[in-house]
């Protein structure tokens, strides 16, 4: 007769939260803050008074944080961004940072 061993393997299984990312956007000379508050409404769902917001953030310090998503949302959002830019022919850029 052979003996047969049985071996049980516990499994346990720890989710993490995943990293979270600032999207920014970059002032530059030539994107009217008439299309800055227009991206910030259909893009990212800002209400108007936030918009306007944020968008004079972007023209006095340079740059103004839109949001904080992960990463395929953020990235998602920044090639909206750069993709409705370049159809209106403005150079306007999006980064993100990492949380």
């Amino acid at each position: 007769m052979s003996e047969r061993t049985i071996f049980k393997e516990e499994i346990k299984t720890v989710l993490k939260k995943p990293k979270m990312y600032r999207v920014i956007l970059l002032n530059d000379d030539y994107t009217t803050m008439d299309f800055v508050v227009e991206v910030l409404v259909h893009v990212f769902h800002k209400s108007a008074a936030e918009a306007t917001k944020i968008m004079l953030d972007v023209h006095e310090k340079g740059k103004g944080i839109v949001g904080i998503y992960t990463y395929d949302i953020a990235a998602t959002k920044i090639a909206q961004v750069e993709d409705l830019a370049t159809k209106r022919e403005f150079p306007l850029k999006a980064i993100m940072e990492e949380e």
